[in-house]
């Protein structure tokens, strides 16, 4: 017979992250090995990683990860992509055999730059233009799913735990400075490949450990601003609403924060400094359908540098440690001492409060 406390009931997904400050690089092996003290938080339904740097050679291109379905789709995928985008490379993205991970898409990356002709056209900065691409073909074109579309970055993720996800992906052969890395246990939406996390959009990729009690209110909203949510799990209007809060509406990544962690009114009306109470209360006033309510924790990574945050409420375990010049964060310090077990500074950070680390300016 159980009793209580003989059992480890983890209380959701695993997330882990890495990122040099003077932006050395960071193997791709290291991050996969600290998904390995957390493997009871996933069930096998899903892992992945988001690596930054990781294409130096192609710095000034978007990498385009897609899974195709089959050939033709692949074949139709790329006739739009060669329409509106010089392509200066595309290739399988190299993986290896292995039992634990089954039933792979066809999956591919190309190296783009958006035509200039078609830019000037639409009157559209290059940003917009790819962002909306990735929308027309992840909502219109059967099969075929773009899940990274950053430059100098990529996401790998499958149906698997995420230690077998790394060795699939042949993790150990890339290098960057900074590294995300997810272990899905799904509660309410399906395990598959597309559903798995980082979820990204141009450079911004999330991982996410918890769920999202405002999802219907979130998705209705940013899907009036052309984002489409495609991918069958809550966390992908996160990405959505952090690419519309900074990229479009110019916020810092702090003001983003205090948006979909909001501090509550009450907490609001106590502030003293006046000038904070007033920035707090424009926020809240003026974005009141992308508060993110429920349990949550959240790895951003983006060009140069990580947030991470919590809900407000502090509802789901995240941690922070360093050691020189790298910054280690995850949903348990044991994850952290697997990459580094002289970490030191080990703290949590309080509900609603962001944790950004940035590279230094030209380090990387």
């Amino acid at each position: 017979m159980k009793i209580e406390g003989s059992v480890r009931i983890p209380s959701g997904c695993a997330i882990a992250a890495v990122i040099s400050k003077e932006g050395k690089r960071i193997p791709g092996d290291l991050i996969a090995g600290a998904m390995l003290p957390m493997h009871d938080r996933s069930n096998g339904l899903g892992g992945g990683f988001a690596g930054y740097g990781i294409y130096p050679e192609y710095r000034d291109f978007y990498a385009l990860h897609l899974f195709f379905d089959c050939r033709d789709t692949r074949k139709s995928c790329e006739a739009l992509l060669k329409e509106v985008f010089e392509i200066v490379k595309g290739e399988i993205i190299p993986t290896r055999k292995i039992p634990e991970i089954t039933g792979e898409p066809i999956i591919w990356r190309y190296f783009v730059a958006p035509l200039k002709s078609v830019l000037a056209d639409l009157q559209i900065d290059e940003k917009e233009f790819v962002a909306r691409t990735v929308m027309k073909i992840n909502t219109g074109m059967k099969g075929a799913y773009v899940f990274s579309s950053g430059k100098n970055m990529g996401t790998f993720k499958a149906v698997g735990f995420p230690e077998d996800v790394g060795r699939f992906y042949r993790l150990e052969e890339y290098s960057g400075y900074c590294w995300t890395a997810h272990g899905r246990y799904p509660t309410n939406t399906p395990g598959w490949w597309g559903g798995a996390h980082p979820f990204t959009l141009l450079d911004f990729s999330v991982v996410h450990n918890g769920e999202i009690s405002s999802y219907d209110a979130n998705r209705r909203y940013i899907e009036m601003f052309g984002y489409k949510c495609t991918l069958q799990t809550d966390t992908e209007v996160i990405t959505y609403i952090l690419d519309y809060l900074v990229r479009r509406q110019g916020l810092s990544l702090e003001e983003a924060a205090d948006v979909i962690a909001a501090p509550f009114w009450s907490g609001i009306d106590g502030i003293a400094d006046e000038c904070e109470r007033q920035k707090l209360t424009y926020l809240r006033t003026v974005f009141p359908s992308l508060l993110v309510t429920g349990p949550f924790s959240i790895v951003l990574g983006f060009d140069g540098g990580l947030m991470a945050l919590n809900d407000r409420l502090k509802l789901r375990s995240m941690v922070v440690g360093e050691k020189d010049d790298r910054v280690y964060i995850a949903s348990e310090e044991a994850a952290i001492r697997a990459m580094e077990p002289e970490a030191v500074n080990i703290r949590a950070p309080k509900g609603g409060e962001p944790v950004v680390v940035r590279v230094k300016e030209g380090r990387f």
